[in-house]
Protein backbone atom coordinates (compact mmCIF):
# COMPACT_ATOMS: atom_id res chain seq x y z
CA UNK A 1 0.00 0.00 0.00
CA UNK A 2 1.71 3.15 -1.24
CA UNK A 3 0.17 6.28 -2.69
CA UNK A 4 0.03 10.06 -2.35
CA UNK A 5 -0.99 9.69 1.29
CA UNK A 6 1.05 6.66 2.38
CA UNK A 7 4.81 6.64 1.78
CA UNK A 8 5.31 2.93 2.41
CA UNK A 9 3.51 -0.13 3.75
CA UNK A 10 4.35 -1.23 7.25
CA UNK A 11 6.31 -4.49 7.08
CA UNK A 12 7.78 -3.71 3.66
CA UNK A 13 11.19 -2.80 5.07
CA UNK A 14 11.34 -6.04 7.05
CA UNK A 15 10.14 -8.27 4.21
CA UNK A 16 12.54 -6.92 1.58
CA UNK A 17 15.51 -7.27 3.92
CA UNK A 18 14.62 -10.89 4.68
CA UNK A 19 14.17 -11.72 0.99
CA UNK A 20 17.36 -9.86 0.09
CA UNK A 21 19.37 -11.96 2.51
CA UNK A 22 17.93 -15.17 1.02
CA UNK A 23 18.44 -14.12 -2.62
CA UNK A 24 21.97 -12.94 -1.86
CA UNK A 25 22.78 -16.35 -0.38
CA UNK A 26 21.64 -17.96 -3.65
CA UNK A 27 23.85 -15.57 -5.60
CA UNK A 28 26.89 -16.79 -3.72
CA UNK A 29 25.76 -20.39 -4.18
CA UNK A 30 25.40 -19.88 -7.94
CA UNK A 31 28.80 -18.24 -8.31
CA UNK A 32 30.57 -20.90 -6.24
CA UNK A 33 28.85 -24.05 -7.59
CA UNK A 34 28.67 -22.65 -11.14
CA UNK A 35 26.10 -25.19 -12.32
CA UNK A 36 22.55 -23.91 -11.75
CA UNK A 37 20.16 -21.01 -12.22
CA UNK A 38 18.08 -20.00 -9.22
CA UNK A 39 14.58 -18.84 -10.20
CA UNK A 40 13.10 -16.99 -7.23
CA UNK A 41 9.45 -15.95 -6.97
CA UNK A 42 8.91 -13.26 -4.34
CA UNK A 43 5.71 -12.33 -2.53
CA UNK A 44 3.75 -9.48 -4.07
CA UNK A 45 0.68 -10.44 -6.08
CA UNK A 46 -0.41 -7.10 -7.51
CA UNK A 47 2.81 -5.08 -7.63
CA UNK A 48 6.54 -5.68 -8.02
CA UNK A 49 7.81 -3.36 -5.27
CA UNK A 50 9.37 -6.24 -3.31
CA UNK A 51 11.07 -7.65 -6.42
CA UNK A 52 12.40 -4.21 -7.38
CA UNK A 53 13.82 -3.48 -3.93
CA UNK A 54 15.32 -6.97 -3.66
CA UNK A 55 17.00 -6.41 -7.03
CA UNK A 56 18.48 -3.12 -5.83
CA UNK A 57 19.70 -4.84 -2.68
CA UNK A 58 21.19 -7.98 -4.29
CA UNK A 59 22.01 -7.30 -8.02
CA UNK A 60 20.59 -10.49 -9.63
CA UNK A 61 21.35 -11.30 -13.26
CA UNK A 62 17.71 -10.59 -14.13
CA UNK A 63 14.72 -9.19 -12.31
CA UNK A 64 11.41 -9.31 -14.17
CA UNK A 65 9.32 -6.30 -13.13
CA UNK A 66 5.64 -6.93 -13.75
CA UNK A 67 4.73 -3.31 -14.43
CA UNK A 68 7.43 -3.08 -17.12
CA UNK A 69 6.14 -6.30 -18.70
CA UNK A 70 2.66 -4.79 -18.79
CA UNK A 71 3.87 -1.44 -20.16
CA UNK A 72 5.72 -3.22 -22.98
CA UNK A 73 2.77 -5.58 -23.52
CA UNK A 74 5.05 -8.59 -23.28
CA UNK A 75 3.45 -11.98 -23.68
CA UNK A 76 4.45 -15.10 -21.78
CA UNK A 77 6.54 -16.26 -24.73
CA UNK A 78 8.25 -12.87 -24.92
CA UNK A 79 9.35 -13.04 -21.28
CA UNK A 80 10.55 -16.62 -21.79
CA UNK A 81 12.52 -15.46 -24.83
CA UNK A 82 14.21 -12.73 -22.76
CA UNK A 83 15.25 -15.28 -20.14
CA UNK A 84 16.56 -17.63 -22.82
CA UNK A 85 18.57 -14.75 -24.33
CA UNK A 86 20.23 -14.21 -20.95
CA UNK A 87 21.02 -17.91 -20.54
CA UNK A 88 22.55 -18.10 -24.04
CA UNK A 89 24.63 -14.95 -23.53
CA UNK A 90 25.99 -16.14 -20.19
CA UNK A 91 26.66 -19.62 -21.57
CA UNK A 92 28.86 -18.16 -24.31
CA UNK A 93 31.00 -16.77 -21.49
CA UNK A 94 31.16 -20.20 -19.86
CA UNK A 95 28.59 -19.24 -17.23
CA UNK A 96 25.76 -21.77 -16.99
CA UNK A 97 24.49 -20.29 -13.74
CA UNK A 98 22.80 -17.21 -12.39
CA UNK A 99 19.98 -15.69 -10.35
CA UNK A 100 16.60 -14.59 -11.74
CA UNK A 101 13.88 -13.07 -9.56
CA UNK A 102 10.22 -12.52 -10.43
CA UNK A 103 7.18 -11.14 -8.58
CA UNK A 104 4.44 -13.47 -7.39
CA UNK A 105 1.87 -11.77 -9.63
CA UNK A 106 3.95 -11.77 -12.82
CA UNK A 107 1.49 -13.76 -14.95
CA UNK A 108 -1.27 -11.21 -14.30
CA UNK A 109 0.89 -8.47 -15.86
CA UNK A 110 1.20 -10.35 -19.17
CA UNK A 111 -1.69 -9.21 -21.43
CA UNK A 112 -2.29 -12.68 -22.85
CA UNK A 113 -2.17 -14.42 -19.46
CA UNK A 114 -4.24 -11.69 -17.82
CA UNK A 115 -6.99 -12.16 -20.40
CA UNK A 116 -6.86 -15.93 -19.89
CA UNK A 117 -7.09 -15.59 -16.10
CA UNK A 118 -10.00 -13.15 -16.44
CA UNK A 119 -11.88 -15.66 -18.60
CA UNK A 120 -11.17 -18.45 -16.13
CA UNK A 121 -12.29 -16.24 -13.21
CA UNK A 122 -15.65 -15.58 -14.89
CA UNK A 123 -15.99 -19.26 -15.73
CA UNK A 124 -15.32 -20.34 -12.14
CA UNK A 125 -17.61 -17.64 -10.74
CA UNK A 126 -20.42 -18.98 -12.93
CA UNK A 127 -19.80 -22.70 -12.48
CA UNK A 128 -18.14 -22.99 -9.06
CA UNK A 129 -15.49 -25.49 -8.02
CA UNK A 130 -17.13 -28.19 -10.13
CA UNK A 131 -15.30 -26.69 -13.14
CA UNK A 132 -11.73 -27.21 -11.90
CA UNK A 133 -11.05 -29.85 -14.55
CA UNK A 134 -8.77 -28.42 -17.29
CA UNK A 135 -10.45 -30.56 -19.98
CA UNK A 136 -13.80 -28.98 -19.09
CA UNK A 137 -12.50 -25.45 -18.59
CA UNK A 138 -10.81 -25.33 -21.98
CA UNK A 139 -14.17 -25.95 -23.68
CA UNK A 140 -15.40 -22.63 -22.28
CA UNK A 141 -12.49 -20.66 -23.75
CA UNK A 142 -12.33 -19.02 -27.15
CA UNK A 143 -9.30 -18.51 -29.36
CA UNK A 144 -6.59 -17.30 -28.62
CA UNK A 145 -7.13 -18.04 -24.90
CA UNK A 146 -7.80 -21.70 -25.71
CA UNK A 147 -4.49 -22.05 -27.58
CA UNK A 148 -2.60 -20.31 -24.77
CA UNK A 149 -4.19 -22.54 -22.12
CA UNK A 150 -3.36 -25.67 -24.13
CA UNK A 151 0.27 -24.54 -24.48
CA UNK A 152 0.77 -24.44 -20.71
CA UNK A 153 2.15 -27.41 -18.77
CA UNK A 154 -0.66 -29.59 -17.34
CA UNK A 155 0.44 -28.85 -13.78
CA UNK A 156 0.15 -25.10 -14.35
CA UNK A 157 -3.25 -25.49 -16.00
CA UNK A 158 -4.52 -27.16 -12.82
CA UNK A 159 -3.03 -24.43 -10.63
CA UNK A 160 -4.85 -21.74 -12.61
CA UNK A 161 -8.13 -23.53 -11.86
CA UNK A 162 -7.70 -23.85 -8.10
CA UNK A 163 -10.47 -22.35 -5.95
CA UNK A 164 -10.17 -18.57 -5.82
CA UNK A 165 -9.35 -16.59 -2.69
CA UNK A 166 -12.15 -14.75 -0.80
CA UNK A 167 -11.74 -11.79 -3.19
CA UNK A 168 -12.16 -13.91 -6.31
CA UNK A 169 -8.46 -13.80 -7.26
CA UNK A 170 -6.19 -16.59 -8.45
CA UNK A 171 -4.25 -18.00 -5.48
CA UNK A 172 -0.90 -16.87 -6.83
CA UNK A 173 1.02 -18.29 -3.86
CA UNK A 174 -0.04 -21.71 -5.18
CA UNK A 175 0.61 -20.84 -8.82
CA UNK A 176 4.22 -21.81 -9.48
CA UNK A 177 5.12 -19.31 -12.19
CA UNK A 178 8.83 -19.81 -11.54
CA UNK A 179 8.46 -23.48 -12.50
CA UNK A 180 6.43 -22.46 -15.53
CA UNK A 181 9.26 -20.20 -16.70
CA UNK A 182 11.86 -22.91 -16.09
CA UNK A 183 9.89 -25.46 -18.13
CA UNK A 184 9.24 -23.07 -21.00
CA UNK A 185 12.83 -21.77 -20.99
CA UNK A 186 14.08 -25.35 -21.36
CA UNK A 187 11.82 -25.77 -24.38
CA UNK A 188 12.92 -22.45 -25.87
CA UNK A 189 16.63 -23.28 -25.46
CA UNK A 190 16.16 -26.50 -27.45
CA UNK A 191 15.14 -24.30 -30.39
CA UNK A 192 18.30 -22.20 -30.16
CA UNK A 193 21.03 -23.67 -32.41
CA UNK A 194 23.59 -21.27 -30.93
CA UNK A 195 23.07 -22.63 -27.41
CA UNK A 196 25.64 -25.26 -26.47
CA UNK A 197 25.43 -25.04 -22.70
CA UNK A 198 23.71 -27.05 -20.00
CA UNK A 199 20.63 -25.53 -18.42
CA UNK A 200 19.89 -26.63 -14.87
CA UNK A 201 17.47 -24.60 -12.76
CA UNK A 202 16.25 -24.64 -9.16
CA UNK A 203 12.97 -22.99 -8.20
CA UNK A 204 12.26 -21.07 -4.99
CA UNK A 205 9.24 -19.27 -3.58
CA UNK A 206 9.91 -16.80 -0.78
CA UNK A 207 6.62 -15.80 0.81
CA UNK A 208 5.90 -16.34 4.46
CA UNK A 209 9.61 -16.16 5.31
CA UNK A 210 9.34 -12.39 4.91
CA UNK A 211 6.18 -12.09 7.02
CA UNK A 212 7.34 -13.95 10.11
CA UNK A 213 10.67 -12.22 10.80
CA UNK A 214 11.42 -10.00 13.74
CA UNK A 215 10.77 -6.48 12.39
CA UNK A 216 13.47 -4.00 11.48
CA UNK A 217 13.98 -0.99 13.73
CA UNK A 218 12.27 1.14 11.08
CA UNK A 219 9.13 -1.04 11.08
CA UNK A 220 9.06 -1.10 14.89
CA UNK A 221 9.06 2.69 15.03
CA UNK A 222 6.67 3.02 12.09
CA UNK A 223 4.03 0.66 13.50
CA UNK A 224 4.36 2.18 16.97
CA UNK A 225 3.64 5.61 15.45
CA UNK A 226 0.74 4.25 13.36
CA UNK A 227 -0.81 2.64 16.45
CA UNK A 228 -0.68 5.86 18.45
CA UNK A 229 -2.07 7.81 15.49
CA UNK A 230 -4.96 5.34 15.13
CA UNK A 231 -5.81 5.75 18.80
CA UNK A 232 -5.75 9.53 18.46
CA UNK A 233 -8.10 9.38 15.45
CA UNK A 234 -10.54 7.17 17.36
CA UNK A 235 -10.42 9.46 20.38
CA UNK A 236 -11.20 12.42 18.08
CA UNK A 237 -14.19 10.57 16.63
CA UNK A 238 -12.61 10.24 13.17
CA UNK A 239 -13.95 6.97 11.74
CA UNK A 240 -13.40 5.70 8.22
CA UNK A 241 -9.89 7.11 8.21
CA UNK A 242 -6.51 5.55 7.47
CA UNK A 243 -3.76 6.49 9.93
CA UNK A 244 -0.70 7.88 8.14
CA UNK A 245 2.85 8.80 9.08
CA UNK A 246 4.96 10.84 6.67
CA UNK A 247 8.44 12.37 6.39
CA UNK A 248 9.75 8.84 6.99
CA UNK A 249 13.31 9.39 5.74
CA UNK A 250 14.00 11.69 8.68
CA UNK A 251 14.47 10.77 12.35
CA UNK A 252 11.30 9.35 14.00
CA UNK A 253 10.91 12.42 16.19
CA UNK A 254 10.49 14.45 12.99
CA UNK A 255 7.77 12.22 11.50
CA UNK A 256 4.37 13.77 10.83
CA UNK A 257 1.23 11.87 11.86
CA UNK A 258 -2.29 12.26 10.49
CA UNK A 259 -5.13 10.51 8.71
CA UNK A 260 -7.03 10.46 5.42
CA UNK A 261 -10.54 9.21 4.54
CA UNK A 262 -10.46 5.64 3.27
CA UNK A 263 -12.60 6.59 0.28
CA UNK A 264 -9.91 8.79 -1.33
CA UNK A 265 -7.79 5.66 -1.84
CA UNK A 266 -10.49 3.51 -3.45
CA UNK A 267 -11.56 2.69 -6.99
CA UNK A 268 -13.78 0.13 -8.70
CA UNK A 269 -12.38 -3.29 -9.66
CA UNK A 270 -13.86 -6.51 -10.96
CA UNK A 271 -14.07 -9.23 -8.30
CA UNK A 272 -15.94 -12.54 -8.69
CA UNK A 273 -17.46 -11.24 -11.90
CA UNK A 274 -18.77 -8.00 -10.29
CA UNK A 275 -17.48 -4.43 -9.92
CA UNK A 276 -16.78 -3.58 -6.28
CA UNK A 277 -14.97 -0.70 -4.46
CA UNK A 278 -11.44 -1.62 -3.31
CA UNK A 279 -8.31 0.27 -2.33
CA UNK A 280 -6.45 1.19 -5.50
CA UNK A 281 -3.39 -0.94 -6.17
CA UNK A 282 -0.07 0.83 -5.64
CA UNK A 283 1.85 -0.22 -8.73
CA UNK A 284 5.38 0.72 -9.75
CA UNK A 285 5.59 3.61 -12.18
CA UNK A 286 8.37 3.37 -14.73
CA UNK A 287 9.01 7.02 -13.87
CA UNK A 288 9.65 6.24 -10.20
CA UNK A 289 13.24 7.12 -9.19
CA UNK A 290 13.73 3.66 -7.68
CA UNK A 291 12.85 1.98 -10.98
CA UNK A 292 15.06 4.37 -12.96
CA UNK A 293 18.01 3.53 -10.70
CA UNK A 294 17.40 -0.16 -11.31
CA UNK A 295 16.99 0.30 -15.08
CA UNK A 296 20.28 2.20 -15.24
CA UNK A 297 22.21 -0.49 -13.35
CA UNK A 298 20.72 -3.80 -14.51
CA UNK A 299 22.79 -4.22 -17.66
CA UNK A 300 25.93 -4.19 -15.52
CA UNK A 301 24.59 -7.13 -13.49
CA UNK A 302 23.41 -9.20 -16.44
CA UNK A 303 26.60 -11.00 -17.45
CA UNK A 304 28.63 -10.51 -14.27
CA UNK A 305 28.48 -11.84 -10.72
CA UNK A 306 28.12 -8.48 -9.03
CA UNK A 307 25.98 -10.07 -6.32
CA UNK A 308 25.49 -7.83 -3.31
CA UNK A 309 25.01 -9.39 0.13
CA UNK A 310 23.28 -7.05 2.61
CA UNK A 311 23.34 -9.75 5.31
CA UNK A 312 20.72 -10.35 8.01
CA UNK A 313 18.58 -7.67 9.65
CA UNK A 314 20.55 -5.67 12.22
CA UNK A 315 18.95 -4.29 15.39
CA UNK A 316 21.99 -2.40 16.69
CA UNK A 317 25.06 -0.83 15.18
CA UNK A 318 25.64 1.37 12.13
CA UNK A 319 23.46 -0.63 9.73
CA UNK A 320 20.44 -1.00 12.03
CA UNK A 321 18.88 2.29 10.92
CA UNK A 322 19.59 1.81 7.19
CA UNK A 323 16.49 2.60 5.10
CA UNK A 324 15.53 0.64 1.99
CA UNK A 325 16.46 2.10 -1.41
CA UNK A 326 12.85 2.41 -2.61
CA UNK A 327 11.74 4.60 0.28
CA UNK A 328 14.76 6.88 0.03
CA UNK A 329 14.71 7.28 -3.76
CA UNK A 330 10.97 7.86 -4.09
CA UNK A 331 10.87 10.20 -1.09
CA UNK A 332 13.48 12.40 -2.73
CA UNK A 333 11.14 12.74 -5.72
CA UNK A 334 8.26 13.76 -3.44
CA UNK A 335 10.39 16.34 -1.68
Amino acid sequence: LRNTYIETSFGFDTAVKVYSELVANLGYDASSAKKSYHFCRLMGRSASHITLETALQTHPNMAVIGEEVEANRQSLLSVVSDIADLVVERSKLGKDFGVIIIPEGLVEFMPDMNKLISCLNDHLASNGSSSNDPTEAVKMLESPERELFNSLPAEFQTQLLLDRDPHGNVRLSQTESERLLITMTKSELKKRPDYKGKFSAISHFFGYEGRCSLPTNFDCNYCYALGHTSAALIEAGCTGYVATVSNLTTLPEQWECGGYPLTVMMNMERRKGKMVPVIKKALISLEDPAFKIYAKQRDAWRLTEDYRCPGPIQHSGNMSEELNFTLVANSEMSN
